[in-house]
């Protein structure tokens, strides 16, 4: 068992750690486990996702809009970045199936955004390529091209 004061400290510490950047429930326990006490983790923690300080679904719709917003990148690519935060699966699968039109018209305008920007260097089949290395869709890719 841990005091009440252990219990402010490790609150604390964690505290600063989520607010000075916001952090995934999984970062917070792989950056801790071997700090505190697991008891005293996990409190800490359901705490602090009580208080709303920890929102692991609050964490990918903001990460996701400030990624579509700062980079153009396919459906696929934001997928791949928001997994490699340790969220649960399920959550993630949740948030690409409700917000599907929205990325779809994102994915298209990144697209687009990339072929504008690469078409004086490349020609059209190398875009096309480039494109779908990137995980663009064919249909996606026509679409931009249609756009352009």
């Amino acid at each position: 068992m841990y005091s009440i004061e252990e219990f402010d400290q490790a609150k604390t510490k964690i505290l600063k750690y989520i607010l000075y950047k916001k952090r995934t429930e999984n970062e917070v326990r792989k950056k801790y486990e071997n700090f505190f006490d697991n008891n005293l983790l996990e409190d800490v923690i359901d705490y602090l996702k009580e208080a709303g300080y920890i929102n692991d679904v609050d964490y990918i719709n903001k990460t996701i809009n400030n990624m579509m917003i700062l980079k153009n990148l396919s459906i696929i690519e934001l997928r791949y970045k928001i997994i490699t935060k340790g969220l649960d699966k399920n959550l993630i699968e949740d948030y690409f199936y409700e917000h599907k039109e929205e990325l779809l018209e994102y994915e298209i305008k990144s697209a687009s955004n990339i072929i504008y920007k690469k078409k004086k260097d490349m020609d059209s089949n190398e875009l096309k390529s480039y494109l779908m290395k990137k995980g663009y869709r064919q249909d996606t890719i026509k679409k931009a091209f249609e756009e352009e």
